[in-house]
């Protein structure tokens, strides 16, 4: 089939590279969100979709919105028979899901109809889930509700961050999406329905819900952690400032007051509303990312002092 792909970070290249590598199908063009700032300089920077699709010398569409009338005007030159779909970053009106005779087919990380939404991943570790997965479904104007044609799962491991989870799915993912489409093409695929029981949303997560609240159980603030790394990144104040936290160890049955924080030579250690948890990688406001032992001996914290 000839397709166009629409995608936008990391993510999406296993996706991406898996279909351009593909002898089923004819990548003719990408479709990505615009170049933005990023890095410490706040330069200019074309997407990681957008990198790669140069590098293979495909053709880059970059549309503010999705629904531009010179955007649609190509699409419907270039003639696509389906469109996949990996975290593009932006809504599709039904003018653009109209154009692809097999319409647009979606790469998303959940088992649907569970975590429908920009943050699935980080929901389910968030949310205390022992297995996730992906789903590829046909879109629909519904926020992830199109029927579905097929599904892979994932273990949640106790250690994962979003980051480690997402790594997993999108290159178990790019399979799945491959052999959805080849099922599309051989018409032997059909999608199905979702259920009407269990939906659960999964918003993105913003800076303000990662705020870490040390009056909740460790198991939370574990998860919490775990969930926001490496975006958008769990943070908490000390003296003031804002320092961000990277994953933790519960330590049961050692006990602190919330957010009181105790420094010794080899450990720094954090309360909570029940277990102690430890501190791992810490980044103070501004400055580099350094082991919590690190971070204690250049602020050296005095009696009861605690993150708040």
């Amino acid at each position: 089939m000839r397709v166009v792909f629409a995608g936008t970070p990391a993510t999406a290249l296993p996706s991406l590279r898996t279909l351009i590598d593909s002898p089923r199908h004819d990548v003719v063009a990408v479709v990505t969100r615009p170049d933005a700032q990023s890095g410490r300089g706040r330069k200019v920077h074309p997407s990681p979709v957008a990198e790669m699709a140069e590098e293979a010398g495909i053709e880059v569409l970059r549309p503010q919105k999705a629904g531009d009338p010179a955007f649609l005007d190509r699409l419907r030159a270039i003639e696509p028979d389906c469109c996949p779909v990996v975290a593009y970053g932006a809504l599709l009106p039904q003018e653009a899901l109209d154009v692809p005779r097999h319409g647009w087919i979606n790469l998303h990380f959940s088992i649907l109809p569970a975590w429908r939404g920009a943050a699935p991943v980080q929901h389910a570790i968030l949310h205390g889930d022992e297995i996730t997965g992906a789903s590829t479904f046909q879109i629909v104007k519904e926020l992830d509700a199109g029927p579905v044609y097929g599904v892979l799962t994932e273990e949640i491991r106790a250690s994962d961050t979003s980051g480690s989870l997402l790594e997993r799915l999108s290159i178990a993912g790019a399979g799945l999406l491959a052999a959805t489409l080849d099922g599309v093409e051989d018409g032997t695929l059909e999608a199905r329905p979702q259920p009407a029981e269990g939906v659960s949303l999964a918003p993105k997560i913003t800076v303000s819900d990662a705020r870490i609240a040390w009056d909740r159980p460790a198991l939370h603030v574990d998860r919490l952690i775990r969930a926001c790394t490496p975006s958008p990144g769990a943070w908490s104040e000390f003296r003031g400032q804002r320092v961000k936290l990277g994953p933790v160890r519960v330590l049961p049955g050692e006990r602190l007051a919330p957010g009181e924080i105790v420094a010794a030579k080899t450990a720094v250690r954090v309360g909570t509303a029940t277990d102690a948890v430890e501190l791992g990688e810490v980044q103070p406001q501004g400055k580099r990312l350094m082991g919590a032992v690190e971070w204690a001996r250049g602020v050296r914290p005095e009696g009861e002092e605690s993150f708040t």
